[in-house]
């Protein structure tokens, strides 16, 4: 079942936003690269992208799917706009879309 698996926030300053959710709630953020830096708990964990270029506008939420081009296949047929074809990241694939009312989300599939 397709489920949300994890929140990614926009994040100017990386350092400084780990810092405060370090202290602020004591989460351990796993660095990858410079500009990125995600909890590993394996439920619905947070991912900080720190490269503007390459964030979303606001949070956006990541649905786990174990089929990536059937779940392209299906959001596609039910309205939604395609933003960010598939792409590949450290642990999987995803593509981003907007959904008929405007909100941005992703869909992933873990390697």
């Amino acid at each position: 079942m397709a489920r949300p698996n994890y929140i990614e926030l926009p994040a100017s300053d990386i350092a400084a936003a780990k810092a405060f959710y370090t202290q602020a709630f004591g989460w351990e953020l796993t660095g990858f690269g410079p500009t990125y830096a995600c909890t590993m708990t394996g439920d619905v964990d947070i991912g900080l992208q720190g490269d503007l270029a390459e964030a979303a506008r606001a949070p956006l939420p990541v649905i786990a799917v174990d089929d990536l081009e059937a779940a392209l296949a299906a959001v596609i047929a039910a309205g939604a706009r395609i933003v960010r074809p598939i792409f590949g990241f450290p642990g999987g694939r995803r593509f981003q879309f907007l959904d008929p009312h405007g909100n941005e989300l992703a869909v992933m599939q873990a390697d």
